[in-house]
């Protein structure tokens, strides 16, 4: 039987509960393996040694498989030989698996994002909950990183319109040049009001994740969107202040937990040929955040 080796790169990690998620989809799936935490701090220089040593270690097999999240979505991909057809337009990777993993030979390494799927599978479960007559799609995205941009993708493939707010005009720019072929609005961050009919706010932002909890993306001032409902990419705590206080709000909102279950069950097929179990992997991530 083999004995999976798995991991998540990026920084910090400390809030990550990638570990037992993908423990316990090991366990469901009757196989042996461990996936393990891989911390490394943004490089100034932009040589970024060991993350290249890392993904060095998934070619040669010593690693079956990674995940890659802030901040390296985007740094991670000069050391990859292919990006997917999704992976390719978002300009993001999440996921890195070898071509041929069966092969004692160096192989090419694959790099996808089942962020944007993963996104898409949870935003359709939460809005089917939301007992609105009629549902515009207009889209308000907070944040302009790698983790907006398959957001944005898998937005825009579904027909919303989008617009987007963030810290850094010229990543927002670059972020509206990559999905020039749709029409994409921007606004000023932070927010001071906002003139579309807004009807879904996601954040991109790591706002709000522990250990900072006390954080939000929203402004304090600014009144929520009516009618509007509120996808909060951040999983850790369970409940956000953003979600707490458009909750409190009234509006229908929810964290990043479902969207973080099916991206990893997305990545978890990829490095293993076997089916996730998406229920056991809720079942742990609820016991680990307490509820």
């Amino acid at each position: 039987m083999d004995r999976f080796s798995l991991g998540l790169i990026g920084y910090p990690l400390s809030h990550s509960l990638s570990p037992k998620l993908h423990h316990a989809a090991l366990k469901a799936a009757g196989l042996e393996g461990e996936y393990r935490l891989y911390p490394i701090a943004p490089d100034e220089t932009g040589e970024l040694k060991e993350l290249r040593e890392l993904v060095g270690r998934v070619r040669s097999g010593e690693i079956h498989g990674l995940n890659v999240t802030i901040p390296h979505k985007q740094t991670v991909i000069p050391y990859l030989d292919e990006l997917t057809p999704t992976a390719q337009p978002i300009g993001a990777v999440n996921t890195i698996y070898r071509s041929n993993p069966r092969s004692d030979d160096l192989s090419r390494l694959i790099g996808d994002n089942t962020d944007a799927p993963g996104f898409l599978a949870d935003l359709k479960r939460f809005l089917s909950s939301i007992p609105y007559s009629v549902f515009r799609k207009e889209a308000l995205v907070l944040g302009a990183g790698g983790s907006a941009r398959a957001v944005v993708y898998a937005l825009l493939q579904n027909g919303w319109h989008v617009t987007i707010s963030a810290r850094r005009t010229e990543q927002v720019q670059t972020l509206a040049n990559a999905f020039s072929q749709y029409p994409i609005s921007n606004t000023q961050y932070p927010l001071i009001n906002y003139q579309l009919p807004i009807t879904l706010i996601v954040n991109t932002t790591s706002l709000g994740m522990t250990p900072h909890p006390d954080t939000s993306p929203w402004p304090a001032d600014l009144p929520f969107p009516e009618h509007a409902a509120v996808y909060d990419l951040v999983y850790n705590p369970r409940e956000t202040k953003l979600v707490r206080e458009a909750r409190a709000a009234g509006l229908p909102a929810t964290t990043g937990l479902g969207m973080l279950i099916e991206q990893a069950a997305l990545a978890f097929e990829l490095w293993t040929g076997r089916g996730a179990d998406r229920e056991a992997a809720r079942k742990a991530m609820r016991e680990s955040l307490g509820r």
